[in-house]
């Protein structure tokens, strides 16, 4: 399947020297559309991630019986933007401070989460982490509870899903930061 904005195929093989990142910040709808959107992006999907079932539905994930999260599959081109760019996007993009929810989504799939594919980004998520705090501490607001792990297994979410923005311009988007820089 190709991406219907980016015009890419959203599953591998991706093309050699591209990187992954997979970040879960909501309702993955508006989070791939902030992706998608951004410099430097090859392609995004959406799925789910972190939970305990193969090859989870929605159906299942909005019950609340899998434990995973919605998350955004980003893949781009370390030649034109940074995961540090990345980061900045994720942080930005949402509010880390809310646990398991996203404004008025509530449950473990809508919780904020980064799924770190090796040591460097590892780290740069912990350091990102533990700097934005400060920035949000010192602007009044609460804890991040941003859950950050090694990369589980991604399940694609059903095609209807994918892109859903662009192909419904005025679907809904719960997407919304805290409105403190990165």
């Amino acid at each position: 399947m190709d991406h219907l904005v980016l015009g890419k195929p959203i599953e591998p093989p991706f093309p050699e020297g591209l990187e992954t990142a997979v970040f879960g910040m909501g309702c993955f709808w508006g989070a791939e559309r902030l992706f998608w959107e951004a410099p430097g992006v090859h392609t995004t999907a959406v799925g789910y991630a972190a939970g305990h079932v193969e090859s989870p539905s929605y159906e299942q994930i909005c019950g609340g019986r899998t434990d995973h999260a919605e998350v955004v599959l980003v893949v781009f081109d370390p030649a034109a933007t940074r995961y540090a760019e990345m980061l900045r996007l994720f942080w930005e993009g949402h509010d880390p401070t809310q646990g398991n929810r996203q404004g008025n989504d509530r449950g473990t799939q809508y919780r904020s989460l980064i799924a770190t594919f090796g040591d460097a980004q590892r780290e740069q998520a912990h350091s990102s982490a533990e700097a934005y705090g400060k920035e949000l501490q010192t602007a009044g607001c609460r804890p991040i509870t941003t859950e950050i792990l090694d990369a589980p297994k991604f399940w694609y979410a059903e095609a209807y899903h994918q892109q859903y923005l662009a192909k419904n311009p005025s679907g809904y988007c719960g997407l919304s930061g805290t409105g403190v820089p990165f």
